[in-house]
Parts: C-alpha cells; structure tokens; sequence
C-alpha cells in the first residue's frame, strides 16, 4: 500500500494537555509521520484548559458552522487551528460549549464531567468526520489514539462505509493501559442508531453501561489493525485485537516502522 496522507484521531496532544503516554503518542505519530514526507491532518479536542491566546488558535471559518446532531439536538461545531511550532505541523481543535468549557479549567472535561462522555466522543468523531469530508481530502490510514476516538471504526465502517473519503482507508486503534473516568450511558447504542448506525452493528452494547474494555472491543471489531503503545493492556483488549495485524511501537524515535506497518496493510 502507498501511504500518502493519515488522519489522525487523538484525545490528547502534549503539550496542549498535561504529558503522558497518551499524550506524547499524539504528538510523536503525528510528527513522525510528517517527517517522512506523508501528507497529515491531525485533530483533538479543544478541551477548556487549552490556552488559546499563548498557543495562537484561530477559527477556520470555512470548516465552523457546520451542526452536529446528537440525541436529536443540534450542537454547533467550531473548528480551531494551531502550529505546533517544535513539531512542525498543524493542530485541528474541535469544539463545542457543550461538550467543552468555554473558559479554563484545570482538568479534561471527560474526567470532571463524565455523565456527557458518551455524546463528547460521538460529537468529537462525527465532528472530525464530516470535517474530513468537507475538506474533500481522502486519507490512506486512519490512526485512532484514545478512547474517546473509539467510535470513529463504528461510524466509518457503517454510517460512511461508502463515502469516497473513507472507503478505502485502513483505521488503525491504539492500545493504551487506560481507563474510562465512568462508565458510557447505556443508551449509547440508541443514540448511535438514531445517527442512522445499524442496530446490527451495535447489538454488543444495547442497553449497557459501557467499559473500557467493551468500548475497544467494539472498536477494534471494525478496526484493521492496532499499534500497542504501552504494556499491560487488559487482556480482554488483547484477544478482540488477536486477529488483527499489530505492532508494538516501544522507540519512540523509530516512526519508519510504523510508516512500514502502515503501508504492510
């Protein structure tokens, strides 16, 4: 496969969030990937405790105004931009006040806010989605990192299976040691299938109040391969990504190796 352009799908970029694992990977795969001469976009959220002023975001007026439907109540989408200037790329920001706080805070809305998890992840993947989609720019590999990009695998590979720009993509998951703040609403899927996602592809998780491990199990059934970034991931995310093509990714200045993985599929 010739890989020229990745989408990535992160929850979290340092150092716009605080520096972990997660974080770190966000930037790293990004820059990386950059650095080899492939075209990205990359997108976050724009979560309350980014300073907007000191990291020089701006509104891209052609992208915002666009409105997310969510449990059947419209939520406009605002699209911000930022150069994350010691790497050298671009930085997509995606907001709405009411999954995100419109003034600082000092901790990821997900944490302080958990009963709006499952609506913020759908918002944020349609949000990045219908972005891509009116960018008219078609990636090769999608590149999942963090739960709250977990959805995106259901919605490309059914409610967009067939649209142009997503059709012939690989989706990639990242395999983190993670943790959900609280368990996902249990009508997730109800809210899902009104989006126009089948009921067949969300009968594993009708009616349930979702874990980490159920969330990433449906992930990964419409993923096509998994990058594990961090030891110890449950064993229960292990055997849903068995059959998948996987590479652990441990160097972090070894980015040609996921450029080869990637281009293996």
């Amino acid at each position: 496969m010739d890989v020229k352009k990745v989408l990535f799908i992160s929850q979290e970029i340092a150092p716009y969030v605080p520096e972990r694992r997660l974080s770190q990977i966000g930037r790293i795969l990004p820059q990386g990937i950059k650095e080899q001469g492939i075209e990205e976009r990359t997108f976050m959220p724009k979560y309350g405790m980014i300073a907007e002023r000191s990291n020089q975001l701006h509104e891209m007026i052609r992208l915002s105004g666009m409105n997310v439907i969510i449990d059947d109540t419209d939520h406009p989408l605002i699209i911000k931009v930022a150069t994350l200037q010691q790497a050298h790329f671009q930085v997509y920001f995606i907001y709405n006040e009411d999954y995100f706080a419109s003034s600082r805070i000092d901790e990821l809305e997900m944490n302080c806010s958990t009963q709006d998890n499952d609506e913020r992840s759908m918002f944020f993947v349609r949000a990045v989605i219908e972005s891509i989609r009116k960018m008219r720019w078609v990636p090769d590999i999608i590149q999942c990192t963090g739960w709250i990009s977990a959805l995106a695998p259901v919605y490309i590979r059914t409610l967009y299976g067939d649209d142009p720009s997503f059709r012939d993509a690989k989706i990639v998951t990242a395999l983190f040691n993670e943790q959900l703040p609280a368990q996902l609403d249990s009508r997730l899927s109800e809210k899902m299938h009104m989006d126009g996602v089948p009921k067949n592809a969300l009968k594993p998780i009708a009616g349930k109040e979702l874990d980490f491990d159920e969330l990433m199990a449906l992930s990964l059934k419409y993923s096509d391969a998994v990058i594990q970034c961090e030891p110890n991931v449950s064993d229960k995310i292990l055997e849903a990504a068995s059959n998948l093509p996987k590479l652990d990714f441990s160097d972090d200045d070894d980015v040609m190796k996921v450029k080869e993985f990637y281009a293996s599929l």
